[in-house]
C-alpha cells in the first residue's frame, strides 16, 4: 500500500504516522510538504495530528487553505483514501471534506491520556479488520476535540452508519456530541478521528489496537 503523509508547519505527529505506516505496510510513505502542489500517486493520504500553524485562528483553519489541500480534495473526490488524525480531523472539517466542527474541550483543558473507544462501523475500508462493538484503546492529545454538528447532521451520520468510532460511555474526554470520536464522509473514503491509532500500533506504546485500522486499508486495497 502506497501512502503519503502531509507535513504542515508545527505538526508534531507526522513522523509517528510515517513510522506506523512503515512498520505495518513495509513501505516508506512519501512526506509531502504543505506548500507542494501535488500528492504522489498513492492509495492513502494521511493528515497527521499536531498543531499546524500553531493553532492560530482556529485549529486546522489555516492548514485547510494550504496549497496541497487542493490536490488532497481532488484525490479524495476520485476515491483515494484520506485519514485525518486529531489536527488532521480538524483540517478535514475546516476544508469541508467532513461535516461539523471541533470545538474547545468541554472541560477547557488539554487532555492527554489513553481512552476506550467502541467500533461502531466495521464495514468501511478503514475498519473492516474490526468487529462491530470491539473495544479499542487509543491515546488522545488535544484541547479542541469536542465534535459538534447540528441535530440533523448528527442524525444523518447515525442513519448512514458514518460514525466509525465512539468514545466508550463515561470515557468521553472532550464532551463530543453523542460520544463521537470518528466519522466517515458520504463516499466512505475519508475518515476523521480525534484519537491517535498510529500511537497504538506497537506493544511498547501500551496498545496494538490501532494496527487493524491500517491493516483494514491493506485488505481493502488487496
Amino acid at each position: 500500500m502506497k501512502s503519503a503523509v502531509i507535513v504542515f508547519p508545527a505538526s508534531n505527529c507526522d513522523r509517528d504516522a510515517a513510522t506506523a505506516l512503515k512498520q505495518i505496510t513495509g513501505d516508506t510513505p512519501a512526506m509531502v510538504w504543505h506548500g507542494d502542489s501535488d500528492v504522489p500517486d498513492v492509495d492513502l493520504i494521511v493528515l497527521p495530528g499536531g498543531f499546524s500553524y500553531g493553532d492560530y485562528l482556529r485549529c486546522g483553519a489555516m492548514a485547510a487553505q494550504s496549497r496541497i489541500m487542493r490536490d488532497v480534495k481532488a484525490k479524495a473526490d476520485k476515491g483515494v483514501a484520506v485519514l485525518g488524525i486529531c489536527n488532521g480531523f480538524q483540517i478535514l472539517t475546516e476544508a469541508g471534506l467532513l461535516p461539523g466542527a471541533l470545538l474547545r474541550n468541554a472541560g477547557l483543558k488539554f487532555v492527554c491520556r489513553p481512552v476506550e473507544l467502541m467500533v461502531e462501523e466495521s464495514q468501511s475500508a478503514f475498519t473492516r479488520a474490526y468487529k462491530h462493538g470491539d473495544r479499542v484503546h487509543f491515546p488522545v492529545a488535544h484541547g479542541e476535540g469536542n465534535y459538534f454538528a447540528d441535530e440533523a447532521t448528527l442524525d444523518r451520520l447515525e442513519g448512514e452508519n458514518r460514525v466509525a468510532f465512539r468514545y466508550a460511555t463515561n470515557d468521553n474526554p472532550n464532551g463530543a456530541a453523542r460520544n463521537i470520536a470518528g466519522i466517515l464522509n458520504e463516499k466512505r473514503n475519508v475518515l476523521g478521528m480525534m484519537p491517535h491509532p498510529e500511537r497504538a500500533c506497537d506493544p511498547m506504546l501500551g496498545s496494538t489496537t490501532g494496527r487493524p485500522l491500517f491493516e483494514s486499508l491493506i485488505q481493502s486495497l488487496a
